[in-house]
């Protein structure tokens, strides 16, 4: 009798657990991230009927084409170049003034296993888009969008847009941007957490985090090859001043060395009060990739640096009318060509890339970059009283001029 009633029980456990709809799963960080780049999460996640909406299904269409042509374009020529050029790579890339550009970020340094990226730009936040009220993930979506027209045309993102699309809507900051281009550039999501810093650089975790001088956000997430990685994104102050109070560069001490990427920043290591983050890049980069509007030759040593150019260095934009660096000029004169465009002249043949390779000796750095690339000597400094020469032939102009760029 025992047995028979243990049986019904059984039984009846087993018709009660069928008649009781499973819980549903959870939203996972990388459905989050796919959803919002316009990719189909996993089969079992609540986004799933979400991908029904006819906004949705708009928004997956525009990144389909947006993300298709970037590649094309930029992305995969960028991956070529820095095949060809960069032999050897540390784990660790700095990436200073980035916003949350980690698709060149790991275009440039895809074999980092440790990506820190700074800018003023806050973390924000990403919501369960389940709990979201009905109606808004359209315009949520609408915002991303246009939060991401400038890089995604440019190479760039432009500070005045962000300060307004980053608050636009419930889904906001600089998360949701790098949810989209780490889904985008075929990475796995596995967990994001809100960190921070305090003022002598200790990361802060959990509970912690609340007390940060500085806050940013902890992602771990892993590529095709299933190798974990980790992105460091710290909204904070690059200046003289804020550093000084942040905690940040001490954090990155404990990282250092490390290769750096520098596009886009708006000339601002050209000014003394950023003075502390340059000497910092210079001290502790093994390689920096950087445009025209990063350091200024002038202030590499070239004892300790060897020089690779790549492209065509035409100036400044007329934003920064007092940046013209003759040295610079003259140096590029020796550069190898490139086929995508970078920085502010986005157009193919017009941009600069310069690659700096720290070597304690007068051998070539043959640990960082291939043998095939020939350094070029640093030219010696140029002493003139024009500022600027006359503007060359593809000076950009127009409607971007009002704007402060990174």
């Amino acid at each position: 009798m025992k047995q028979v009633l243990k049986i019904a029980a059984a039984a009846a456990t087993l018709l009660l657990a069928l008649a009781i709809p499973a819980r549903a799963a959870d939203v996972t960080v990388d459905d989050t991230a796919r959803f919002l780049a316009g990719m189909q999460p996993s089969a079992d996640s609540p986004l799933m009927p979400l991908t029904r909406d006819p906004a949705w299904q708009h928004h997956a269409r525009f990144f389909d084409t947006a993300f298709a042509q970037l590649d094309q374009r930029q992305l995969s020529k960028v991956h070529a170049w820095a095949d060809a050029n960069l032999a050897a790579p540390r784990p660790t890339m700095f990436y200073m003034f980035s916003g949350p550009d980690f698709l060149y970020a790991n275009a440039f340094y895809s074999k980092a296993t440790t990506y820190v990226l700074a800018a003023l730009e806050p973390p924000g936040v990403v919501p369960d888009m389940t709990k979201l009220p009905r109606g808004s993930i359209g315009p949520g979506l609408a915002n991303v969008e246009h939060s991401l027209s400038s890089v995604l045309n440019f190479s760039f993102f432009i500070t005045n847009h962000m300060k307004v699309d980053f608050h636009a809507s419930q889904i906001n900051g600089a998360l949701p941007i790098l949810y989209v281009f780490m889904a985008r550039s075929g990475k796995t999501l596995k967990s994001v957490d809100a960190v921070g810093l305090d003022d002598k650089g200790t990361l802060l975790t959990g509970a912690d985090a609340g007390r940060a001088v500085t806050h940013g956000a902890r992602i771990i997430f892993a590529g095709q090859d299933g190798v974990e990685k980790t992105l460091y994104y710290f909204s904070t102050d690059l200046s003289n001043s804020g550093v000084k109070a942040s905690g940040f560069l001490k954090f990155c001490d404990t990282l250092a060395p490390g290769n750096s990427l520098i596009k886009s920043a708006s000339y601002l290591m050209h000014a003394g009060n950023f003075s502390a983050v340059r000497n910092w890049l210079l001290g502790n980069s093994a390689t920096i990739i950087q445009d025209d509007s990063g350091i200024p030759l002038a202030y590499y040593n070239a004892r300790k640096w060897q020089f690779f150019p790549f492209g065509r260095y035409a100036g400044p934009i007329d934003k920064f009318p007092r940046r013209y660096q003759h040295q610079y000029a003259e140096l590029f004169t020796r550069a190898q060509p490139i086929d995508f465009g970078i920085g502010y002249r986005w157009h193919a043949h017009e941009s600069n890339l310069l690659l700096s390779v720290k070597t304690d000796s007068d051998e070539p750095a043959t640990a960082e970059v291939t043998s095939a690339v020939e350094p070029v000597s640093v030219p010696k400094p140029v002493r003139v009283k024009r500022s600027r020469p006359p503007a060359p032939v593809g000076q950009q102009q127009g409607i971007f001029g009002f704007f402060f760029w990174r």
